[in-house]
């Protein structure tokens, strides 16, 4: 079937909520390109959204797979376990970086991790309230969308949010929100809606995905640490898209040198199986009662499988030093495109987590969305799949395969440059 014919079954069959909007069916990939029914090539700068740091089917991860296959699919691990769940766990407890002893839980999705993240920090503090802050994504279940800080498309149509979730302005200097102004927001946040003693868990992406791949500096993690373990709160590192090596190292949170009591993964963890996981400090993780957390099909084999490729993958392949050199590359070259391009500013990235802002001018710094959706189309028409983010949706964000070959890179940026030059004009023009 060409595209045409897949779009008119995808407009009859498929809820519009659920449908994607792009008009083109992938049929095949390979490491950062992919091709659709018809044959027509893409340059993938998405990676699912952060999922394909390995690349489309890395070969070790594809092996691993189906190897699990040819031995056991499904028993449902709560029923009867096997031995890639337990070895992943050991894996995952012996890399992450948590306070004391970890121990550790698979299920299927982001939004999955993050629920289960909560109830046990409910559990282990009998505490019920939970801060998290301004921009963040977390899920898209009630719970994760009442942590969720940002309303458009994700919060809109689905009426009462969970209660006793809080929120306070994540630090964004370039938009004039200081880490002070966000610590004190936070004390406000204890005065004004939920004591700490009745604060069960803060919840923070270390690097904010949805929000604007906004990094939050060592300092702020620290003190952030700090008023945790002041208060007895439980801080939740949530890494489901900074996890992995994105940003030069397996998490992001070992930038700041500091510990998680929880920490929330998946994404790039299984290179695309459906596969997510909550490690925390064994006190804490054990909280909960027997058969009070898990799924019918948490932790699959084949997913587990593929995760444990995948951490061999990153040890042997050089993966971490390989996202930091990445990340280099595209500073590089967000610096000579802030030169170039009035619409063009606050390029950034933790390692090979990178984004840049487009704005209506420098001065102002006013966010300019409008631009962003018109560059990751003029994208798409010259082959290349760019993602826009934001509190604002005003970032471009830069999600390619770690893996990805040199000449395909400079292809893929070439694309974004000729795509701003086309849709946001030269810097004398911008400012005409």
């Amino acid at each position: 079937m060409n595209n045409a014919q897949l779009n008119e079954l995808k407009q009859r069959y498929v809820a519009k909520g659920a449908a994607s909007p792009s008009p083109q069916f992938v049929e095949r990939a390979e490491n950062a390109e992919l091709w659709d029914v018809e044959g027509k090539r893409y340059i993938d700068f998405a990676g699912g959204i952060g999922v394909l740091n390995l690349g489309h089917r890395h070969p070790k991860v594809v092996e691993a797979v189906k190897a699990q296959l040819d031995k056991l699919m499904h028993t449902c691990q709560t029923v009867i376990s096997y031995a890639p769940y337990v070895q992943l766990a050991e894996k995952l407890c012996q890399l992450t970086p948590i306070k004391g002893e970890a121990k550790a839980m698979m299920v299927n999705s982001g939004a999955e991790a993050l629920e289960n993240a909560i109830k046990i920090a409910r559990a282990a503090t009998g505490r019920s309230g939970v801060i998290c802050f301004d921009g963040s994504f977390h899920g898209r279940t009630f719970m994760t969308l009442a942590m969720t800080g940002k309303v458009l498309p994700y919060k809109n149509d689905f009426g009462p949010m969970p209660g006793d979730v809080f929120r306070a302005p994540f630090p964004v200097p370039y938009h004039g929100i200081s880490e002070e102004d966000s610590l004190q927001a936070l004390k406000t946040v204890f005065k004004t809606d939920i004591a700490p003693h009745r604060t069960a868990a803060i919840v923070i992406e270390p690097v904010q995905g949805e929000g604007g791949f906004y990094a939050a500096s060592p300092a702020f993690l620290q003190a952030l640490r700090k008023l945790c373990d002041e208060h007895g709160i439980l801080l939740i590192a949530d890494e489901v898209q900074s996890g992995f090596g994105r940003t030069g190292k397996l998490f992001a949170l070992e930038h700041s040198g500091i510990q998680a009591d929880i920490m929330t993964m998946a994404k790039s963890m299984a290179d695309g199986m459906p596969l997510s996981a909550v490690v925390g400090s064994a006190e804490v993780m054990d909280a909960s009662g027997p058969n009070s957390l898990g799924g019918t099909y948490s932790g699959n084999p084949l997913a587990c499988a593929a995760a444990l490729a995948v951490i061999e993958a990153i040890e042997a392949e050089n993966i971490l030093e390989k996202s930091a050199a990445l990340g280099n590359k595209l500073a590089q070259r967000f610096a000579k495109w802030q030169g170039d391009f009035e619409a063009v500013d606050n390029g950034r990235n933790l390692g090979s987590m990178a984004a840049f802002e487009l704005v209506t001018d420098k001065a102002s710094r006013t966010p300019a969305p409008e631009l962003a959706a018109k560059l990751c189309q003029k994208a798409k028409e010259k082959g290349l799949i760019l993602l826009s983010c934001g509190f604002w949706g005003n970032s471009i964000r830069f999600l390619m395969p770690v893996t990805i070959e040199d000449a395909v890179l400079e292809e893929g940026l070439d694309i974004v440059e000729a795509a701003l030059e086309e849709v946001v004009g030269s810097k004398a023009s911008a400012t005409a």
